[in-house]
Formats: structure tokens, C-alpha cells, sequence
């Protein structure tokens, strides 16, 4: 197969008032994206997540109430327990299942949602139980589904960030979308993103009514066109929208000590690190 049809959306060509609810809008088609260039973004996210350690792709973190799992550590929470960031791994199970890929039984046959750890001591005491290596291997086998299903989200998102906007600054986000969207590569930075800082359009993802999410990102942007300077853009105002969120909050949670590795990910948006072996 050459090709893999990714569900990004085209708002080109759709004629999008600046002024009209997206609702009434025309559904978009598709983006038809190489299935080399799928790789590649599905390798770039894989490495920011895990530094290229398949170990990596099932963990708990410290201080989380959730499971991340995958190449984009995708939220799976626990029976009770929900928290401020989007639950995301359940999606990934359906979307998996609609392409016809096979998922592992012991996730087939589960008649709840929910993660089947309550907390992170029983997550590490079945570390190396049957299921949590059939786990590992599932998400090592499928990268590339898992690339697709993030194209999936964001083309969910495109629309619901445009009617959350005031009307006056919808054609100014649409405008930095495209400018990223249409850039060589600028299909990675996007991706990659929203699935790390997610969309920016739940209301409890944010600090002192401030969010970070690729919505914020596109807010912060100068105007700019397809390039790659609109590249570059896209990494400065995401590093200014991550110091905000530092600043935002509380000092208890010591989000500081997170910068440097948030830096380096942004960097990997840039033209000198996308462009140099295109």
C-alpha cells in the first residue's frame, strides 16, 4: 500500500465564513498522506515519548492517576478516577478494532472502559503478567495505526478550536493552521502537539482560565505563510505558551523542572531539525 488516507482535515477550498459556527460547514475530505511520511511521524512521536525504549510505551508516571500508554502515551484511566486531561486510549482501542487490526483478546472481552489497574502499586505488580505483555506488544505492532488515530483527533479538534474562538480571530487561527499544514512536514508538529498538550479546548486543561494546548499555540502565532519560517513560528509561540503555563501554576507542582525536556521536543519542530535531510 502507497498510500494511507489520514482523516486530516482540508479546510481550504471550503469557503469558511470568519463569522459562521462550523457546524454549518461542508465536511471535509481527507488528506492522502504517504505511508512514508505516516512512518515518519509515527517514529518522530515514538522517540519524543519513549526515547526509542519499547519498555516505555506502557507506563505510570509518578504523581498520575493514569496509565499512558502507546507511542503518544495515551491516558487510560482507572475505575473512579478521572482527571482534568482527556482520556484518550479507549478511543485508540475503537478506532483500532474499526480498521479490522486485530487487538488483544483480554481487551476485546473487557465489558467496562476503565483501566483494569487501580493505581500505580497494582500497575507495577502486573508489570510482567500475560496481558501486560500482549499489551506491549500490540502497541509495538501497530505505530502506525496509532499515527492515524492522532490525524483522527485532530481533525475532531480543527473545527471544535475554530467555534471556541471569537469570530474576529477564526480566519487568523485557520490561517496558522494551514500555514503549518501546508509546510513540508508540518503534518508532524501538529500531530504530535496536540496529542502532548492536547487541544486546548477542554475547559479543565487550563491555569488561572489560561491554556496550553495546540489552540493557544495557533492564538500565540504571528501571521505567517507556508515555510519554513512558519515552522519556526509555530515552535516559538508553543514555548511561549508553555512558559505561561508555568508561570499559571501552582508553585507545589513544580512544572519548572519540566522545561528543558519540553524545549528540546519544540526544537524538533523547527526547520533546521525538519527541513536538513528532506
Amino acid at each position: 500500500m502507497k498510500k494511507i488516507a489520514l482523516s486530516l482535515v482540508v479546510i481550504a477550498g471550503l469557503g469558511l465564513s470568519a463569522c459562521a459556527p462550523m457546524s454549518q460547514q461542508t465536511s471535509p475530505t481527507p488528506t492522502v498522506v504517504p505511508a512514508k511520511d505516516l512512518n515518519w511521524i509515527a517514529d518522530k512521536v515514538y522517540r519524543n515519548e519513549t526515547s526509542g525504549n519499547p519498555a516505555l510505551l506502557v507506563v505510570w508516571n509518578d504523581r498520575e492517576e493514569f496509565a499512558s500508554l502507546g507511542i503518544g502515551h495515551f491516558i487510560w484511566y482507572p475505575a473512579g478516577h478521572r482527571g482534568p486531561y482527556t482520556e484518550t486510549f479507549p478511543g485508540l482501542i475503537d478506532y483500532t478494532k474499526a480498521q479490522g487490526v486485530p487487538v488483544p483478546q483480554w481487551l476485546t472481552n473487557r465489558t467496562i472502559r476503565t483501566a483494569p489497574w487501580a493505581n500505580k502499586a497494582a500497575f507495577e505488580r502486573a508489570r510482567n503478567d500475560p496481558e501486560m505483555q500482549q499489551l506491549r506488544t500490540f502497541l509495538q505492532q501497530t505505530m502506525n495505526i496509532q499515527a492515524n488515530y492522532m490525524a483522527e483527533r485532530l481533525t475532531r479538534a480543527l473545527p471544535t478550536m475554530l467555534n471556541q474562538v471569537a469570530p474576529q480571530d477564526r480566519d487568523r487561527v485557520l490561517k496558522n493552521y494551514q500555514a503549518i499544514e501546508k509546510t513540508q512536514r508540518g503534518l508532524y508538529p501538529l500531530l504530535d502537539y496536540v496529542n502532548f498538550k492536547g487541544e486546548g479546548t477542554s475547559p479543565t486543561e487550563r491555569y488561572n482560565g489560561q491554556g496550553w494546548g495546540l489552540l493557544q499555540v495557533l492564538l500565540t502565532m504571528r501571521p505567517v505563510e507556508p515555510g519554513p519560517q512558519a515552522l519556526d513560528e509555530f515552535a516559538r509561540a508553543a514555548e511561549e505558551v508553555l512558559v505561561r503555563r508555568i508561570a499559571n501554576s501552582s508553585p507545589e507542582r513544580g512544572e519548572a523542572k519540566w522545561l528543558p525536556g519540553w524545549r528540546s521536543r519544540l526544537n524538533t519542530y523547527r526547520a533546521q531539525s525538519l527541513l536538513s535531510a528532506y
